[in-house]
């Protein structure tokens, strides 16, 4: 059966102009796309090839020069970066951990549509992340100093102070305490706002079934929210890497590097001791080799389903 010839023709004229439509559209895509790139590769990948150029040059100042695998062999010797990695994964192993359960936890109850408040409780927790890093970090010094807040109200119910910043292990609890009261709000926010998503007839058909708080939380709540895990996981991974502003405020490092990180240490390899790019280049670099391996691990044990 043969169409309508007006329509055919119509559909004719319309068909050019779709495309010169499409192609528009596509020019402009591609021009904000180019944007992007050319921003991404001036401020991004540029500097990365130089600071891998320059993880390889020796010297001081403009007077360095090329020394092959020098700075990569001094890696392997310096006690310095064993310290500040086994620091890192301290505040990686025990800090990360806490903080997604945590998030994970106070979102579960402030998902509850019966519960009082709950706007004022998210915004409650929610507040640390967007706060200055200077600013907490020295109020978390104030409190937990040897004489502060805390230590006095110890005092007062008859137990010792604890030596908050000068123990390296108190030191480095309350660097854990500080990172997670500061970015659990904001890991909160992701659990939230991917437990909203789910239907809640899938809950209700639970609860017929006779199904408890815990049965839907392991059962349910978890196994939908691991493409959400996962991210906050791998986030949370490299955030803790590049962990500096809370060490730097609040125990620079001390006592005796017993809270140094890898990021503070390419810090003072920088700027407080005397400077050395080259070799501060070739350690960040072990940042980066970690920040790759830990994310394609967590990648492989989530699985494929969740990337």
């Amino acid at each position: 059966m043969s169409g309508n010839p007006n329509t055919v023709a119509k559909q004719r004229q319309n068909q050019p102009n779709r495309h010169s439509l499409e192609k528009r559209l596509n020019r402009w895509g591609w021009i904000f796309v180019s944007l992007s790139i050319v921003l991404i590769t001036i401020f991004v990948f540029i500097p990365m090839i130089g600071a891998l150029i320059m993880s390889f040059q020796t010297g001081k100042g403009v007077n360095m020069h090329f020394g092959g695998l020098t700075n990569y062999i001094r890696l392997f010797h310096d006690q310095t970066v064993g310290k500040a990695l086994g620091n890192t994964f301290v505040y990686l192993i025990f800090q990360v951990p806490v903080m997604l359960i945590l998030a994970l936890i106070i979102s579960v109850l402030l998902n509850d549509k019966n519960l009082k408040g709950r706007t004022f409780f998210r915004v409650a927790i929610f507040l640390p992340c967007i706060t200055s890093l200077v600013s907490y970090s020295l109020i978390m010094k104030s409190i937990f100093s040897n004489d502060g807040i805390f230590n006095q109200m110890l005092a007062n119910i008859g137990l010792s102070p604890i030596m908050w910043t000068t123990d390296p292990f108190w030191a480095k609890v309350l660097i854990i305490i500080s990172i997670t009261w500061r970015w659990t709000g904001y890991n909160m926010i992701f659990y939230l706002s991917g437990m909203q998503n789910i239907e809640p007839s899938i809950y209700e058909a639970a609860e017929i079934d006779g199904a408890n708080f815990l049965q839907k939380l392991t059962h349910m709540t978890i196994p939908l929210l691991k493409p959400i895990i996962l991210f906050t996981t791998i986030t949370s991974t490299i955030g803790t890497l590049q962990l500096f502003d809370e060490v730097q405020n609040i125990t620079q490092g001390g006592p005796a590097n017993g809270t140094i990180t890898i990021s503070q240490y390419i810090y003072n390899l920088c700027f407080k001791y005397t400077p050395n790019f080259g070799y501060a280049a070739a350690v960040a670099f072990i940042v980066v080799a970690l920040t790759m391996l830990l994310s394609i691990i967590q990648m492989k044990v989530g699985g494929k389903e969740n990337q």
